[in-house]
C-alpha cells in the first residue's frame, strides 16, 4: 500500500504535469503567434451565417487520407493496370541472382554495394570468383528495383488526381471576384470567412498529401523533391487561398512524369527514361 506521502507526491507530480501541458497548449495557441494585432480567437467564431477556418477542421483529413489509399488501390488495379496493357507497357526482362545464402546475408545485413576487399572476402566464403560476386550483387540490386508497371501505375494515379484537382479547382474559383482582381483577396482582412468549395478543396488536397506520406515506404523511391515539398504544400493548403494551389497542381511534376508516356512503350530503351533511372 502507498503511504499518504507517496500519494501526495504522485498527486503533485500529476498536477505539475497538467500545468506544464496547459502552458504548452497556451503558448502554441498564443494569439500573437497566429493572429494579427487586435484580433482574438473570439473574433473568428462562427456567427451570422459566416463560417471561419478552425484547427478542428483538419481532423477529417486523416480518414480522408485512408479513403484515398483505398481508392488508389482499386484505381491502380482496375484502371492503371489495364491501361498499361492497352498501351503495351512491357517490363524489361531481368536476370535473377541465383540463390546464395552467404551473399544474400551480406546483402541484407551489410550493404548492397560491397567494397573490393569485401568482394574478395565473399569470393573466398562463397567459392565464387570476384567477377561472379559482383555480377550477383548487380543482379540482386536489379531485383529490388521497382517494376516499370509499378512506376506506371503510381504515375497514373498522381497524374489523374492532379488533373482532376486542377479542373475542379478552376471550376469553383472561376466565378469568384478575386480570380480576376487579386486586390479583392484582401477585402475584409483579417476577418475573412470561408466558403464550402474552399474548405473541401483544401481538405481534399491535404488528405491526398497525407496519403502520399502514409505510402512513402511502398512507393517508388524518387530523387526529385516532389514528395518532400508536397507534404508542406498540403499543410500550407489549409492556410493559403485556393488560387495559389491551382498553380501548384497545374505545374505538378507528375504531369510531366506521365506525359513521358511514349518512353514507356519504347521497348528496349525504356530504361533510359528519366523515371526508369530512379
Amino acid at each position: 500500500m502507498l503511504s499518504h506521502l507517496q500519494l501526495a507526491a504522485i498527486f503533485l507530480w500529476e498536477l505539475e504535469g497538467d500545468r506544464m501541458l496547459q502552458t504548452l497548449y497556451d503558448y502554441f495557441w498564443w494569439e500573437r503567434l497566429w493572429l494579427p494585432v487586435n484580433l482574438t480567437w473570439a473574433d473568428l467564431e462562427d456567427r451570422d451565417g459566416r463560417v471561419y477556418a478552425k484547427a478542428s477542421d483538419l481532423y477529417i483529413t486523416l480518414p480522408l487520407a485512408l479513403l484515398f489509399l483505398i481508392i488508389r488501390y482499386f484505381f491502380e488495379l482496375y484502371v492503371a493496370t489495364p491501361l498499361a496493357a492497352l498501351l503495351n507497357v512491357k517490363e524489361k526482362t531481368r536476370l535473377r541472382a541465383p540463390p546464395n545464402p552467404t551473399l544474400e546475408h551480406f546483402y541484407l545485413t551489410s550493404g548492397k554495394h560491397p567494397k573490393q576487399a569485401e568482394v574478395e572476402l565473399l569470393s573466398r566464403q562463397s567459392g565464387l570468383s570476384g567477377r561472379q560476386v559482383e555480377r550477383w550483387f548487380r543482379r540482386r540490386r536489379n531485383q529490388d528495383r521497382p517494376s516499370l508497371l509499378k512506376k506506371f501505375r503510381e504515375a497514373s494515379w498522381r497524374f489523374t488526381f492532379y488533373l482532376i484537382a486542377f479542373i475542379a479547382g478552376m471550376a469553383v474559383i472561376v466565378d469568384k471576384p478575386w480570380f480576376y482582381d487579386m486586390k479583392k483577396v484582401w477585402e475584409g482582412y483579417p476577418i475573412q470567412s470561408t466558403i464550402p468549395s474552399q474548405y473541401w478543396y483544401y481538405m481534399i488536397e491535404l488528405s491526398f498529401y497525407w496519403s502520399l506520406l502514409f505510402s512513402i515506404a511502398s512507393d517508388v523511391k524518387r530523387k526529385d523533391p516532389a514528395l518532400y515539398c508536397g507534404v508542406p504544400t498540403g499543410a500550407l493548403s489549409c492556410l493559403l487561398w485556393l488560387l495559389l494551389l491551382q498553380f501548384h497542381d497545374g505545374s505538378a511534376t507528375d504531369a510531366a512524369y506521365l506525359l513521358g508516356l511514349p518512353h514507356f512503350t519504347h521497348g528496349s530503351q525504356v530504361h533510359n527514361w528519366k523515371a526508369g533511372r530512379r
